[in-house]
């Protein structure tokens, strides 16, 4: 089992304070790297992070438009990273099509993206047969991926334990009573101690069955308050889930749930019929300049800021972690560079 009841303490190479994605895949690679590692974590399980409510996309050249060069260069490592880590990551691309009252945003994002092939109607009818006649152009990447960060949670958590790493849940100790060499604190907003300037955001998603619905791949609309991905699970059910909604109110309103729902219907019509099955919004770790930063001390290493990146840039920041860690070094890393095509 993962929660362990226990107060008997030990000692680890690697103890890491944090059971999100940035979390867990580190603590994963330190166990691959041969290190003794154990997970701490307050919340009483995976539910409790941000991360849970996730897109699953991973699509880098998508996010170009809006995010720092940095977050799309770990992107674009994290995906080559991420099936040697688990299995579920779907390699099969994203598209991403304009609003059909807008017809000249997807020009205008276009202008700020890479790795991407313009797609007439006949290949968006090729790629989602859903979608055929509906829209006579768009944008395909097709370097993109998708996952269920639910699933992904559960996978992380079954390769951790068969290498017998133990998370404590409902942990409420301090860092710096932690028997181990290093620290690698991934707390997010709990962090606000080693991370003043943090500030929270609200991340809204919500997750609907439709029968009526076949897409394969994520789809993202292009808007002009905010972007919506509509990702598939299987099964008929999709999650739907607006890139930035800028404040931190936690809960979800009853405006931003029926934008979600207006934008999946302007996306595909059919959707206007699917069953709602969950709302639910959680807050995420922002720094001012919208991208990770990574402090590393004597003993503590702090990750934090990763916003609505987490599944799309931990295995990047993960592998360098695990440098740093080896060279003993105390450095800051991942500082602001342009985008490689």
């Amino acid at each position: 089992m993962s929660e362990i009841a226990s107060g008997k303490r030990e000692t680890v190479d690697v103890a890491i304070v944090g059971a999100g994605p940035m979390g867990l895949v580190t603590a994963l690679m330190c166990l691959r790297a041969g290190l003794k590692v154990a997970i701490y974590e307050r919340q009483a399980d995976f539910a409790g992070s941000p991360a849970w409510n996730g897109t699953g996309v991973l699509a880098p050249d998508c996010e170009a438009d809006g995010a720092d060069a940095t977050i799309v260069d770990l992107g674009r490592r994290s995906i080559e990273l991420w099936p040697t880590l688990i299995p579920g990551i779907t390699l099969n691309g994203a598209l991403v099509l304009g609003n059909r009252r807008q017809p000249t945003a997807i020009d205008d994002y276009s202008t700020f993206v890479l790795n991407y092939e313009w797609v007439d109607e006949e290949r968006i009818a090729a790629l989602e047969p859903a979608l055929a006649a509906i829209y006579s152009r768009g944008m395909f990447f097709p370097q993109a991926a998708h996952a269920d960060p639910r699933l992904m949670f559960t996978g992380l958590r079954d390769v951790l334990e068969a290498g017998g790493v133990r998370i404590r849940f409902e942990w409420v100790g301090t860092i710096d009573g932690l028997q181990a060499e290093r620290i690698v604190d991934t707390r997010g907003l709990g962090a606000r101690d080693r991370f003043p300037e943090l500030r929270a955001v609200t991340a809204e998603m919500a997750q609907v069955r439709s029968h009526k619905v076949e897409l394969s791949r994520p789809v993202r609309l292009l808007h002009n308050r905010h972007s919506l991905y509509v990702t598939p699970r299987g099964q008929g059910v999709y999650v739907i889930g607006a890139t930035t909604v800028d404040d931190d109110r936690g809960g979800m309103s009853v405006r931003s749930a029926g934008e979600l729902m207006t934008h999946a219907v302007s996306l595909l019509p059919a959707f206007a019929d699917a069953e709602v099955l969950e709302l639910r919004s959680g807050l995420m770790p922002v720094l001012m300049n919208g991208v990770p930063k990574v402090q590393v001390g004597e003993r503590v290493i702090a990750v934090n800021g990763l916003y609505r990146y987490g599944w799309m840039v931990a295995p990047a920041i993960a592998e360098d972690l695990l440098r740093v860690i080896y060279t003993q070094a105390t450095k800051v890393i991942h500082a602001h560079r342009p985008i490689r095509p």
